[in-house]
């Protein structure tokens, strides 16, 4: 069992008079964490799954009598695919506010928000933790730092979701994730009515990974309009398949504005949605594998760390380009990715010139455990 670098965090946030909640994509193993967590506990549990046709049945209408009925002496209480439960936001608060020796636990995808209206109830009464694929301090700390160095290529072909990871036919058992579970909570959504469409944009993005995207070129692409592909690529995004990374636009005039980029939480979802899984050396794609792979496990460093840097690509109008960017406390780290270690990169005047206070580091398969496990 890999130990995940969340255990700690949520253990310490225990009966403190607020929920826990853990969101995340499907897959992610959230209620493997919670199980795993639970069983460190010595007190009582009940357990609810929003995918049992009776739990709404049991919440149907509830009152805090109701509830006390239900819990009886439990002093934990968790409520798995929670989204499915109706009006699980208001249950949830009734609890918080009126039992104040129970434990909440709650685990969902995204929907859990989107389709529940979570935080307008729990607003101050929650603590919320974002499970991502296994990351690579999860991984090195449990393969060792060689062996994940040995596992690398893997990484950046086959992902990282825990049972990926865990079986040898990493191919086969992509290609059922993203089958069942990959669009499952949007095609329960009423804003997706073309799940054709969903298909043929989340296809485009990830044939454009370390690309600029332009929302107006994206819609001519996939035949529709510019408006449903951003509201798509929105709902893409609140389920954790993918992220947006925006242009830094502050002190140069020729800056692009209103630039994004766009990348996968998972390198292994990303190939099995155009469906490559060939090696590194058969690729043409590998530096923006090797781009996604490092920005999306930065991501979940600074997630785990709190910490809250601003996250950017920059690029002018002339093309001048830095891959990666943070900002904290007007400083500005700049990174650039290369997979082959021996292709210099160097940074651009126009940058250091408006941006004085910096720091610039080329990233490559000889330097990169640094970039993933600490930030300076």
């Amino acid at each position: 069992m890999i130990t995940r670098e969340l255990d700690t965090l949520i253990l310490k946030k225990f009966f403190k008079k607020k929920a826990l909640i853990i969101i995340g994509a499907r897959q992610t193993g959230k209620t493997t964490l919670i199980n795993n967590l639970l069983n460190t506990r010595k007190e009582k549990t009940i357990f609810f799954n929003g995918d049992e046709a009776d739990t709404n049945d049991i919440f149907d209408v509830i009152t805090i009598t109701k509830l006390k009925n239900i819990i009886k002496e439990n002093k934990i209480i968790f409520f798995d695919e929670a989204q499915k439960i109706h009006n699980i936001g208001n249950i949830i608060k009734l609890i918080v506010d009126n039992l104040k020796s129970t434990q909440v636990i709650a685990s969902g995808s995204s929907s859990f928000e989107l389709m529940n209206n979570l935080n307008e109830p729990l607003t101050g009464r929650k603590y919320k933790f974002h499970l991502f694929p296994l990351s690579y301090n999860e991984l090195q700390n449990h393969f060792g730092v060689i062996e994940e160095k040995r596992n690398l290529e893997n990484r950046m072909i086959f992902g990282s979701y825990p049972e990926i990871v865990a079986k040898s036919n990493s191919e086969e058992h992509l290609k059922l994730l993203t089958g069942s579970y990959l669009y499952k909570d949007l095609l329960m959504l009423d804003q997706i009515k073309k799940p054709v469409l969903l298909e043929k944009i989340v296809k485009a993005l990830a044939l454009q990974i370390g690309n600029e995207v332009l929302y107006t070129e994206l819609a001519k692409l996939v035949d529709s309009d510019k408006k449903t592909v951003e509201k798509y690529i929105d709902l893409l995004e609140k389920t954790y398949i993918i992220f947006r990374l925006p242009a830094l636009n502050k002190n140069v005039r020729n800056e692009i504005k209103k630039g994004k980029k766009i990348y996968f939480y998972d390198n292994g979802i990303r190939n099995a949605v155009i469906s490559d899984m060939r090696p590194l050396a058969k690729r043409t794609d590998v530096g923006a594998l090797w781009e996604n792979y490092l920005i999306s496990e930065r991501i979940k460093l600074l997630n785990f760390k709190s910490n809250d840097r601003e996250k950017y690509f920059w690029r002018t109008t002339q093309q001048q380009e830095i891959d990666y960017i943070e900002v904290q406390y007007n400083k500005y780290y700049a990174y650039e990715f290369k997979w082959n270690p021996l292709k210099k990169a160097s940074i651009s005047k126009t940058f250091t010139n408006a941006y004085t206070d910096y720091e610039f580091k080329t990233i490559t398969p000889d330097n990169y455990e640094n970039f993933l496990s600490s930030i300076v």
